[in-house]
């Protein structure tokens, strides 16, 4: 099938390289050239694991190509998707400026098409978006009815940063909402070359479905974080505790990880999202508040523990190791470390860091900090180490490679120290 992917984020990028990989056609549009440019070339704007390969690999089989054209996009494909950013406005309900643009602008493009056209909502927006903003605008613009003219639905992703185009190739389910029973048809025919459980409901479902999971699971780590705050109390390890909770076949141990907190640009922003949603409706969603209320203070707690151990952060060095939200990403939206690392900044300490992926993007948005090639080279000097992020190198550094410390404090944040290799190191929640 050909399809086009309007917009080349996360989520876009990864979802059209994984189509064309299954064998559909693949034709992937965003405003921004540099993006499109490097598609061209063969290299991807984000780090993926495998992401980059699988880019080449479909360009060279002639199944994946990049356009700036949203016309050119559209009247080579059967489907649409669209993947365009879904940011939070400053009282963190959505903002959908992007989604109402591109829907525009798709409609004008569908009024000049022949033939039926199915456009799917990829980005995740609240519950109604769809039939209330985008088809309405699709239908004004293109001059035809929705389900006759052309088809619409809503297809969630469920995609994590780190592992996207694994968790595109390899869905747990699919999920899609449909205006109509054609539009599902087509939607349901595309995605079956991955073999996964089809579910198709209403499009409001759908788009409930994709916060409700992000919630749910933003929830269970801060619930994990909150057990951690009362185990670090009573000189208890979390990881023990949660390690026999998660055998609780009801639970599962997925998303037990005690820590500094969650962060990315998914959790933060969609909990956030619900929770003006609720209240926009009546409700107000309390757990939900809290667990964000939670999340906000746990990257803190850190800090607290360091100037604890090494009194005044005034002038001494600090050595940051890991700045993306999570291990084998780049992105630093909404990580855990900003807030640490401005934090440390705010009581006068001078930062050392080191993040084998994120370093440039964290010094875009602080660029008073020091970033090094190596996590040795971060560490020599400092006066106090602390683990930010779970990267997997980290997990083979030893005692040598912290000898070069003025003084041996070290306090983890995600347990990413193997205290077989590291000796007199503390957690934050063990």
């Amino acid at each position: 099938m050909k399809i086009s992917v309007i917009g080349t984020g996360y989520a876009g990028l990864s979802t059209g390289t994984g189509l064309a990989a299954k064998g559909h056609h693949v034709i992937c549009m965003d405003v921004d050239e540099n993006r499109i440019d490097k598609i061209k070339s063969g290299l991807s704007p984000i780090y993926e694991p495998g992401l980059e390969e699988a880019i080449r690999s479909a360009a060279r089989e002639e199944r994946l190509e990049a356009t700036t054209s949203l016309e050119h996009a559209m009247k080579n494909s059967d489907v649409s998707f669209i993947c365009v950013p879904t940011p939070s406005k400053k009282d963190g309900s959505i903002d959908l400026r992007f989604i109402e643009h591109v829907s525009r602008d798709m409609g004008m493009v569908l009024r000049g098409m022949d033939g039926y056209h199915v456009v799917a909502v990829k980005s995740t927006v609240v519950p109604g978006t769809t039939e209330r903003v985008v088809i309405p605008n699709l239908e004004e613009f293109s001059g035809k009815n929705a389900g006759e003219g052309f088809g619409a639905g809503m297809v969630p992703e469920f995609l994590r940063e780190g592992s996207a185009l694994k968790d595109v190739l390899e869905p747990d389910r699919i999920v899609i909402g449909e205006l109509d029973r054609r539009s599902g048809d087509v939607l349901e025919e595309l995605h079956s070359v991955f073999g996964a459980p089809v579910i198709r409901t209403n499009i409001k479902v759908a788009e409930l479905v994709k916060y409700a999971s992000n919630a749910f699971l933003a929830t269970k780590i801060s619930f994990a974080n909150e057990i951690g705050n009362i185990a670090k109390k009573l000189g208890i390890d979390a990881y023990d505790v949660m390690k026999c909770v998660g055998l609780d076949n009801r639970i599962s141990p997925h998303f037990l990880r005690a820590g500094i907190g969650f962060g990315g640009s998914c959790f933060p922003k969609d909990v956030m999202a619900l929770v003006r949603k609720g209240s926009a409706l009546g409700y107000e969603p309390r757990l939900l508040e809290e667990a964000i209320k939670l999340n906000r203070g746990q990257p803190l707690r850190i800090v607290d523990l360091l100037r604890k151990r090494a009194g005044s952060l005034k002038g001494r060095s600090i050595a940051v190791l890991g700045l993306a939200f999570k291990p084998e990403t780049d992105d630093v939206r909404e990580s855990p470390a900003l807030r640490v690392v401005s934090e440390l900044l705010r009581y006068g300490a001078r930062v050392r860091a080191y993040d084998p992926k994120g370093a440039e993007n964290f010094r875009n948005v602080l660029p008073k900090v020091s970033c090094f090639s190596t996590a040795r080279e971060a560490l020599k000097g400092a006066d106090a180490c602390i683990v930010l992020t779970e990267w997997p190198e980290f997990r083979e550094l030893g005692d040598d490679d912290f000898s070069g410390m003025r003084e041996r404090i070290i306090i983890e944040g995600r347990k990413a120290l193997n205290p077989n290799r590291v000796s007199g190191f503390e957690g934050v929640c063990w």
